[in-house]
């Protein structure tokens, strides 16, 4: 029909942030992703009736926040190992216990969330991994009022209007939430983009001691109170010393065995690790986040998930 093929091309430049949108909202890129679908699917068949062609915008991100809040009902919210309790100075600990009682949260590439890069400051902050998190803490309703208003910026009336609720409502919701995300506020070296070049010289060799298992090159670039999370491992370790010991211990191999790809996610430089399986073959091990301080690396997060690989529009062996 006439009407849905114009919804099609009317709709389709939104796709980016209303991916973007319900990652916030769900911590998950995947059922982001499966919403987005959802959203434009209903778009699509809703839109012979829709007469306010000038906002559609807006209509879409009432049916992605309304499916979002819908999903998020009973639903244990996305966690990542440093939210469950304090770190581990054991390198031989059990790395798996535990592990399947959580959600954890999910990175997601940036070329999955960011369409331009003219995308704004405040929308690229906000995926965050530390933001994400204190995100995947609030309330659902709040969270959706916070993203709407601050990362969005819709009015308080629009946002009103959307969730069916006042704007006294909306902005008594915003002051709760952003007293809480202020408690995670990034600093200067967190706020900087992955394209900054101390930062890409920073992967570059944080890439090469893993490839060449040169443990004293690591080590030279990890902040003293460095953070170590694994997930789906629930076990994290905080400290230089600690977590070298760990990464000795459990995670370093020959040199050759491990292959770095550059890559970014959530707004922060990233890499893909493929290693050295049994047959020989490179496969995808794992994707690490990683986030920069003012001393050097200040916190690395591996999601050693194979699966996400596809997401990052990665091959699954090389």
């Amino acid at each position: 029909m006439p009407a849905q093929q114009d919804f099609i091309e009317q709709a389709a430049p939104y796709r980016s942030e209303l991916i973007a949108h319900c990652y916030r909202m769900l911590g998950s890129v995947h059922d982001a992703e499966d919403l987005v679908q959802e959203t434009y699917l209903r778009g699509w068949r809703g839109y012979q009736a829709f007469e306010e062609r000038a906002a559609l915008r807006t209509w879409l991100y009432r049916i992605a926040t309304t499916a979002c809040l819908r999903a998020l009902e009973n639903r244990a919210r996305r966690v990542l190992p440093a939210g469950l309790g304090d770190s581990s100075v054991d390198p031989d600990t059990d790395l798996g216990a535990g592990a399947g009682a959580h959600q954890w949260l999910e990175p997601i590439p940036d070329t999955r969330a960011f369409a331009t890069p003219e995308d704004t400051v405040t929308a690229r902050h906000s995926v965050r991994l530390a933001v994400m998190t204190a995100l995947q803490e609030l309330p659902a309703r709040q969270r959706a009022v916070l993203i709407l208003r601050d990362v969005v910026q819709f009015s308080a009336a629009e946002v009103a209007e959307l969730l069916e609720t006042t704007p006294a409502s909306v902005n008594s919701a915003l002051q709760r939430a952003r007293a809480r995300l202020a408690e995670v506020s990034p600093t200067e070296d967190d706020a900087a983009e992955p394209e900054d070049a101390k930062h890409r010289e920073l992967l570059d060799r944080y890439c090469a001691a893993f490839e060449n298992a040169d443990m004293a090159a690591l080590t030279e670039l990890l902040q003293a109170d460095v953070k170590l999370e694994m997930p789906p491992m629930p076990v994290w370790f905080t400290g230089r010393d600690t977590v070298m010991e760990f990464l000795a211990a459990r995670a370093f191999t020959t040199a050759g065995d491990i292959v770095m790809v550059r890559t970014a996610a959530n707004a922060q430089p990233a890499v893909a690790e493929y290693r050295r399986a049994d047959d020989g073959v490179m496969r995808a091990h794992s994707i690490h986040v990683i986030t920069p301080g003012s001393g050097g690396i200040a916190a690395i997060t591996v999601f050693l998930d194979p699966a996400l690989f596809a997401t990052f529009d990665l091959a699954s062996s090389r």
